[in-house]
């Protein structure tokens, strides 16, 4: 990998200090004997925005909670009437993960403003941080709901989406941190998109490019969109192992196998004609109050999830997904309830912004290759808002939401200079 220049960490003692003491204490915070888990609207997501909360005003930032109960850190500018220039990312993160997705961002950005302020720079337009709640959908099967909120594009159905292991609904878990779930369930915009100049996230890459590209940064051009069911349940017919031949089976364990076999074929088929298009099954199960190694299962679940970077590839590929669990249902005497789409459209980066993040890693001497997000993030909450966005990938190896996640101090140090230097010259601009 790409090393740090040496003296670049001598050139900011205290920011490299001030990143290794907050990582370490959001590990700490996290630790769960595996990886790292900090659940959304729990005790983990909560004691990780105290943390930033307390640092922040340390350094002599203001603080606040937005009324989609974000923490929002602000540096004041000389001008606090002109639109202000945003940043950030979430604390919250997938079960048993890694320390680094969603907080390197947040930690980016607070280290920017508090540089900002140690050197008694006051920009023209205000400068805030956004530590989101509720990014990743691991718990309540919906993403970005933090930024969502804030943005008027959570639904009233969203906010009934239950906890997956308490059943407790998304809208009591933001009613108790204080959020405005009346305005929220409304559609209402939070934060009014003229008021914002621009947002900036910083993020670990999720994927392998900048390892096997040996970049430490890249700027990113744009992020799939997603359509997701969080439960298909296929319905049979139970019976004995022994007793059932194949031609009177309505087995729904086979009938998802074949399902999930020809959709595999026909997503081979879009990316051998040109297609973006990414497709996971994560959960996939038979009911364990009753399955047996003599039973046919007469019900299995699974979750499915498409990503791409352009909706006529999620619509086409969806209904392809529902007319195979048609025919297959026919064939096979089954049933597939497909439950609720939940979707997040793509999204892409602006490019004046784009060419800005460019122009500031070829400053710090490295090559400006882009990048396309394959994951989701706050950004697109931003950029569908009609908001000037733009994100910074920092390498990390063995990908992400796993524990070993791997991004080094050097290449984040790399970042977060590189972050600073864009929100810097954004918010002196005329």
């Amino acid at each position: 990998m790409n090393a740090l220049q040496p003296e670049a960490r001598l050139n900011d003692p205290a920011g490299w200090a001030m990143a290794e003491v907050m990582f370490a204490e959001l590990r700490r915070i996290g630790d769960d004997g595996v990886g790292i888990t900090r659940e959304a609207y729990a005790a983990g997501e909560q004691a990780a925005m105290e943390l930033i909360d307390r640092t922040a005003r340390a350094r002599g930032l203001s603080t606040s909670r937005d009324e989609a109960a974000n923490l929002v850190v602000t540096l004041h500018g000389a001008e606090p009437d002109l639109p202000f220039v945003a940043c950030g990312s979430h604390v919250d993160s997938v079960p048993q993960g890694g320390n680094f997705d969603g907080a390197a961002g947040v930690l980016a950005g607070l280290m920017a403003l508090a540089r900002l302020k140690q050197d008694g720079f006051v920009p023209r337009r205000t400068i805030k941080l956004y530590v989101m709640r509720c990014e990743e959908s691991a718990f309540f099967g919906r993403a970005l709901v933090g930024s969502s909120a804030l943005l008027g594009q959570l639904s009233d159905a969203d906010l009934n989406l239950p906890h997956v292991k308490s059943g407790r609904l998304l809208r009591n878990a933001m009613r108790e941190v204080g959020a405005d779930v009346a305005r929220i369930a409304r559609g209402e915009m939070l934060l009014d998109p003229a008021s914002v100049d621009a947002w900036f996230e910083l993020h670990i890459e999720q994927g392998p490019v900048l390892v096997a590209r040996d970049l430490p940064v890249a700027a990113v051009t744009g992020i799939r969109g997603n359509v997701r069911h969080r439960a298909v349940i296929c319905h049979g017919e139970p019976g004995h192992s022994g007793a059932v031949p194949r031609w009177l089976r309505h087995d729904a364990m086979f009938a998802v196998a074949e399902l999930l076999h020809v959709i595999d074929r026909h997503w081979q088929k879009a990316i051998e004609a040109g297609e973006d298009l990414v497709v996971t099954t994560g959960v996939v199960g038979t009911d364990p109050a009753e399955h047996a190694m003599s039973r046919i299962p007469g019900k299995v679940s699974f979750s499915f999830e498409l990503r791409s970077q352009s909706q006529a590839t999620l619509e086409r590929f969806h209904a392809l997904f529902l007319a195979e669990c048609d025919r297959i249902s026919s064939e096979r005497g089954v049933r597939f309830d497909t439950g609720r789409r939940v979707d997040v459209p793509p999204s892409v980066m602006d490019p004046d912004l784009v060419s800005v993040m460019r122009a500031a890693i070829r400053a710090a001497g490295i090559a400006d290759e882009t990048i396309a997000s394959g994951a989701g993030h706050d950004s697109t909450s931003f950029a569908l808002a009609g908001i000037p966005s733009v994100m910074l990938f920092v390498r990390n190896e063995h990908g992400s939401h796993n524990p070993r996640e791997a991004m080094t101090m050097e290449d984040f140090m790399q970042g977060a200079d590189i972050l600073r230097t864009a929100l810097t010259e954004r918010a002196h601009r005329a």
